[in-house]
């Protein structure tokens, strides 16, 4: 089972840019699809973005598409999610999440998923 562990978030102002990362313990992380959810205060968690093995292949949120990039690096063990223009609605707790199925259909799956992460909380000022 791999272990994951958020990191990156914090306080950024509308329009601004942060950079999450996702570290995974384990040597079979690259046969995990990987994805990120986030939960804001009062609202269910929600889908966020996944990307596959290899990382050729990446799925967003409408919400999120444009703005926010996911990738993998397969040597260090690590997903990324780059979020740029960031708006308020964006502030929640975001969670790293691993799972050895596809990554297309993550989002429906996330309460049977693999493997989270503890959350790493984003604050989006307006």
């Amino acid at each position: 089972q791999v272990q994951l562990v958020e990191s990156g978030g914090g306080l950024v102002q509308a329009g601004g840019s942060l950079r999450l990362s996702c570290a995974a313990s384990g040597r079979t992380f690259s046969s995990y699809c990987m994805g990120w959810f986030r939960q804001a205060p009062g609202k269910e968690r929600e889908f966020v973005a996944a990307i596959n093995w290899s990382g050729y292949t990446t799925y967003y949120a409408d919400s999120v598409k444009g703005r926010f990039t996911i990738s993998r690096d397969n040597a260090k063990n690590t997903v990324s999610l780059q979020m740029n223009s960031l708006k308020p609605e964006d502030t929640a707790v975001y969670y790293c999440a691993a799972d050895r199925l596809g990554a297309q259909t993550m989002g429906q799956r996330y309460p049977t998923l693999d493997a989270w992460g503890q959350g790493t909380l984003v604050t989006v000022s307006s």
